[in-house]
């Protein structure tokens, strides 16, 4: 009897234990990630005060250090084109005609020195549309379109940020743990997303410059692609948020499902539209299958 009661308490402690140890992991991310999922979603202007974006591409006052590499690449074309343009007047071989390109050598310099205007544009355009639609879904449902909305929806229901009485092996513990889960995935994938982001726009002289070839205007038509298909999911992130706010709040598998599908919103922009991929974890698995 002595022995069974030990035993029995001895499974107890394990699983008080393995509830302290979760419930700890759990709290962390989640009182780590709420102030970063909007920011990190919902991108705006604000990535361009960045003081090394600034130091890259320049701003509204003066260009930055790419921005000096691609117009010393200009001028090395330039060059190029005349030492070119040369030597087919004996060799008879066919060159672009100089007044055209010196348009387009004038056309493209000023292009890459507004790199950062037109970054400017584009962010604040797509922007302004998902804050349109974010407002318009806040008439709708009668809720504030942002995850930290969605997060305080889903505390009065399975008080995800509670640090009492929580059981892993219980349904609302289970469905708990998948909830803190699927808010970390989002929070990876979104950050890996604005990294991106940062990455495209300091690369912006250099696609821009890559469009004064035929040859190498592929260059300018992925980096175009990839950078459309990131943005845009703030777009489409806001209707998904208002069907969200539609559903029965006393589900809570519907809820933690609308969670993964906010994971997925990316694979779905990316099948149709193309570009590039910011899922962390079909990253990682993409990783694996290839080793």
């Amino acid at each position: 009897m002595n022995q069974a009661l030990n035993q029995s308490q001895i499974v107890e402690i394990i699983i008080n234990t393995i509830n302290k140890l979760f419930n700890n992991i759990f709290s962390s991310i989640n009182n780590s990630m709420f102030s970063k999922l909007d920011e990190f979603a919902f991108i705006d202007i604000k990535i361009l005060n960045n003081r090394y974006i600034k130091s890259f591409i320049g701003d509204f006052s003066g260009g930055g250090k790419i921005i000096y590499l691609t117009d010393a690449l200009l001028i090395a074309i330039a060059l190029y084109f005349i030492i070119k343009y040369f030597f087919s007047v004996f060799s008879g071989v066919q060159t672009e005609r100089p007044f055209q390109f010196i348009f387009k050598l004038f056309i493209f310099a000023l292009i890459i020195n507004f790199s950062y205007t037109i970054c400017y544009c584009i962010i604040n355009f797509t922007n302004l549309i998902s804050s349109s639609i974010q407002e318009l879904g806040k008439d709708v449902v009668h809720s504030n379109i942002s995850f930290s909305e969605l997060i305080n929806k889903l505390n009065n229901k399975i008080s995800i940020s509670s640090s009492d009485n929580f059981d892993l092996f219980s349904f609302d513990g289970m469905i708990k743990s998948l909830a803190s889960i699927g808010l970390l995935s989002l929070l990876l994938n979104y950050s890996v997303r604005y990294v991106l982001i940062m990455f495209f726009i300091v690369s912006s002289p250099l696609a821009f410059l890559s469009l004064i070839n035929y040859s190498t205007n592929w260059i300018f038509k992925a980096w175009f692609k990839s950078l459309f298909s990131l943005l845009i999911i703030q777009v489409f992130l806001p209707l998904i948020f208002i069907v969200i706010f539609s559903i029965d709040m006393n589900n809570k598998i519907l809820f933690i499902g609308s969670i993964y599908a906010m994971t997925k919103i990316n694979d779905y922009v990316r099948e149709l539209f193309g570009g590039i991929s910011s899922d962390f974890s079909h990253n990682l698995q993409s990783q694996f299958l290839r080793r």
